[in-house]
């Protein structure tokens, strides 16, 4: 008997091998087509942009390798901890150190950088998403350029804003630029990667040539802001910044209109000692049940890590969606060193975990986009660092439900930026759901005479074919006593 449990333990051992040989095998093939093709897409391209296309392949190939070789959720559940106390900072803390004598001092050592790659077409735009106007004819950009120019004007500082861009929203974006040349800001640019929309049977490219219009219109696509690391050191402007004298980039989404460059926490970074010079620090705030999808930071093989939802094995979803388990959440708000970047790049260090993305094109073929979050790659900095802020530094403007808040009267306009009116005598902002009917901002725009009063609102559901006249207040409904 034994040893015929013996002769069937080698039969299985030796399947299981030849199986991992036959997986081998297939991996190496798929990507020797992959490459194959991706190496006929760059003949199709001319001059400069053949130059660029290899930088960005070269990326793509270590992400396609990289996903060739990934099997099931990249965590293991019982390895998850608890951050240590002290790995995530009250923010409190933080500006209790006050600021120096010369703040100047600080910000010649700061880059605003904006992720700008996102169009406005969730709200019914054409166009980069940045040039939607947001509040009192002002956009997105608009905002945050009087944001930057009145920090370099009050402090006699020299903060340039950065913008990276997509194949997208470039174009459109530099057009508008002329508008700011006589503002006391730098704005420099710089383009995302433009990667190849993989067909989801063949695990081959769906492009045939490098042209992005006709029927190449939607086979290519920008890799998600985890690209920023490799597309700004290709861009050679991080070197040319960090020539400038300058130390750290302040990161954030263009439609968080809470992002706002903080004095005190450019003072925690600027004023640490050079042994123990913090390299990273993510802005996280406290969740609520609108934040349960969003990553939060786990201490992970030792290190502070982002656990994003995608990563998380199905089993324990609403585990991770806890409101009590998981407290906190990622805001994408993130502070880098930028010699810290050059350095990871230089050495092939930037690990991020991929995020697989199926999407079904117009004519119904089903692809897959391999991105990469920006805040994945806190794991490789040193002495990394989590800041829980007030909730008013995240203030995304996806919807135009959202778009109602930033317009009304909940919040005043100075020098940029949106603060809450301090006649409002809750903490949080109003639950605001508009229906389908406000999906788009035309339509949205349409169905207000006016803002209305929101002051003392609490929860607002709209649906059907609603429209708003002029001077409405909308408030709690006292209840019957």
């Amino acid at each position: 008997m034994s040893l015929y449990v013996e002769g069937l333990s080698k039969g299985l051992q030796s399947n299981t091998n030849r199986m991992a040989q036959f997986q081998e095998v297939m991996r190496q093939q798929l990507e020797s087509s992959m490459y194959a093709e991706l190496e006929k897409l760059v003949s199709t391209a001319k001059g400069a942009e053949a130059e660029v296309s290899k930088k960005d392949f070269e990326g793509f190939r270590k992400l396609f390798h990289r996903f060739l070789q990934v099997k099931g959720p990249s965590v293991e559940w019982s390895k998850i901890n608890r951050p240590p106390e002290d790995s995530i900072q009250p923010y409190d803390k933080i500006k209790a150190k006050g600021l120096p004598d010369n703040i100047a001092d600080s910000l010649n050592k700061l880059v605003v950088v904006k992720l700008n790659g996102g169009l406005g077409t969730s709200m019914g735009c054409k166009g980069p998403k940045s040039l939607i106007s947001v509040r009192n004819e002002n956009t997105f950009l608009d905002l945050t350029v009087q944001q930057i120019e009145h920090l370099n004007k009050t402090y006699n500082a020299d903060v340039p804003l950065v913008l990276m861009n997509s194949f997208n929203t470039d174009e459109d974006t530099k057009k508008i630029l002329q508008k700011y040349r006589h503002h006391r800001v730098k704005i420099h640019t710089f383009n995302q990667s433009r990667y190849p929309r993989i067909n989801k049977e063949s695990l081959l490219p769906v492009a045939k040539d490098m042209a992005m219009t006709g029927e190449n219109a939607d086979v290519w696509y920008p890799p998600g802001h985890g690209d920023i690391y490799a597309s700004f050191y290709n861009s050679g402007l991080l070197e040319q910044l960090i020539a400038e004298g300058k130390e750290y980039i302040f990161v954030s989404n263009i439609d968080n209109l809470g992002a706002t460059v903080d004095l005190y926490i450019l003072n925690h970074l600027v004023s640490q000692p050079n042994g123990k010079r913090c390299e990273f620090i993510m802005e996280v705030t406290d969740k609520t049940r609108a934040d349960v999808k969003g990553g939060t930071l786990i201490q992970y093989d030792g290190k502070l890590r982002l656990l994003e939802i995608a990563q998380v094995p199905k089993a324990h979803v609403d585990e991770f969606k806890s409101v009590t388990k998981f407290k906190i959440f990622n805001t994408n708000n993130l502070w880098i060193s930028l010699s810290a970047i050059k350095r990871l790049q230089e050495q092939n260090a930037m690990d991020m975990e991929i995020i697989a993305n199926p999407k079904t094109l117009d004519g119904g073929l089903n692809v897959i986009q391999l991105e990469t979050a920006v805040g994945a790659a806190i794991k490789c900095f040193e002495n990394a660092l989590g800041i829980n802020v007030p909730r008013s530094r995240f203030l995304p403007v996806k919807t135009t439900s959202d778009l109602l808040l930033v317009m009304s009267n909940l919040y005043s306009l100075e020098a940029g930026c949106l603060t809450m009116s301090e006649r409002r005598e809750f903490p949080s902002t109003p639950h605001v759901k508009l229906g389908s009917s406000f999906t788009k901002v035309q339509e949205y725009l349409t169905r207000f005479e006016s803002i209305p009063d929101m002051l003392e609102l609490d929860h607002l559901t709209v649906s059907g074919d609603v429209t708003f006249g002029k001077h409405v207040s909308l408030k709690v409904r006292p209840r019957n006593i």
